[in-house]
């Protein structure tokens, strides 16, 4: 079993890694980081001493001044060398740099010489590097006007602004989760590589992604509509704009109703997509679910019953709870990331309409079980 670190566990990417280490816990040891150890040499090197492999992600992306960002990034590295100097450590470091390290700015040159600092000290001590120059990251939590063009966009978008585009230049991208699995793909091979480029898996121009999450807004965000999706890219970026909206404030969506002599007729999904339909019915008292997903798009569809839909971010104690009654049908969309479940807290039994963007495959469930 390896025992990992990684500084800037509660970043970005940090998080999502952090997360998903976590599904192999039979593989990994995880030794938790905090941001403060940077601020003493004796909780580094405590931290350095514990780990087989250390992922250095912890650095800053912007700022009103270059020359902080620069600063800021190096003496983090080189307090990092400092420790494992100091601890006399083996480890496999793997720092994230960035494609920017050709650019002329000195963010750039802050990511070369971090990296550089890195592979230095393994040449020196026996340890071993990975330097993983990265593309451009987005995905589902990441901060606006922080970590990418497309979480900016994304939070304009569920928040009632309009975004503009500076510059409609082509990005080459990767989705956090692609990136994620990389990293844990060199961490199990564990072989030295000063110098890895992190291929991207999409090249996009900014009008493009603009154009798919706008039409994310209009047809899912306004209409409900679970939209076409062509590809790998668009559900990474679907479920990335998801992340954004405000589930406490959005759900649940009540139904339309077409009412006459008859009874009722309720469209509970309309589809660019296909997968999944299902139904169960839930005696009193009993609940489903406690688990979560890291890809799926699912809903829930309360038409008979009283039910409490509960969500709850993994890394989060915040319990979301959401009350439907079948004499008003709604639904509620579960988000990435999210451990969900549903109660029937009515007398009699509850009818519930489940929906889900792909087949259940035992091989590869995406679902993985935790209390709300």
């Amino acid at each position: 079993m390896k025992k990992i670190g990684i500084t800037g566990q509660e970043g970005f990417v940090g998080k999502h890694l952090y997360n998903t280490l976590g599904l192999y816990p039979e593989e990994f040891e995880q030794i938790p980081f905090e941001r403060n150890f940077f601020e003493s040499e004796e909780k580094l090197d405590a931290f350095v001493s514990q780990c087989d492999v250390i992922v250095h992600l912890a650095a800053m992306n912007r700022h009103d001044s270059e020359q902080v960002i620069y600063d800021t990034n190096v003496a983090l590295a080189n307090q990092l060398v400092d420790s494992l100097k100091r601890t006399a450590s083996k480890a496999h470091v793997l720092i994230s740099s960035s494609t920017q390290e050709e650019r002329d700015n000195l963010y750039g040159k802050s990511k070369r010489e971090c990296r550089e600092a890195l592979v230095k000290w393994a040449k020196q001590s026996g340890g071993k590097i990975s330097g993983l120059i990265i593309p451009n990251v987005f995905g589902a939590f990441g901060k606006p006007f922080y970590n990418s063009f497309i979480a900016t966009f994304c939070h304009q978008l569920t928040h009632g602004e309009t975004p503009t585009i500076a510059n409609d230049g082509e990005v080459k991208l990767i989705y956090v989760q692609e990136l994620v699995d990389r990293i844990i793909e060199e961490i199990r091979n564990g072989n030295s590589s000063p110098e890895l480029y992190i291929e991207p898996t999409a090249t996009k121009k900014v009008s493009e992604v603009l154009s798919l999450l706008t039409e994310y807004k209009t047809k899912y965000f306004d209409g409900g509509e679970i939209p076409v999706i062509n590809n790998t890219f668009e559900h990474n970026l679907f479920n990335t704009f998801r992340s954004y909206m405000d589930y406490a404030t959005h759900f649940p969506v009540k139904f339309t109703q077409h009412t006459d002599p008859r009874g009722a007729f309720v469209e509970v999904i309309r589809l660019g997509i296909g997968g999944q339909c299902s139904f169960s019915t839930t005696v009193p008292g009993i609940t489903r679910g406690n688990h979560y997903h890291t890809r799926k798009i699912e809903r829930f569809a309360v038409i008979k019953g009283k039910a409490l839909i509960q969500l709850r971010k993994i890394d989060t104690d915040e319990v979301l709870n959401f009350h439907l009654d079948g004499n008003e049908p709604a639904y509620v969309d579960m988000p990435i990331w999210y451990t969900h479940n549903i109660k029937n807290i009515g007398d009699e039994e509850l009818y519930t309409i489940f929906w889900i963007n792909e087949p259940y495959d035992p091989a590869d469930a995406d679902t993985y079980l935790l209390e709300v």
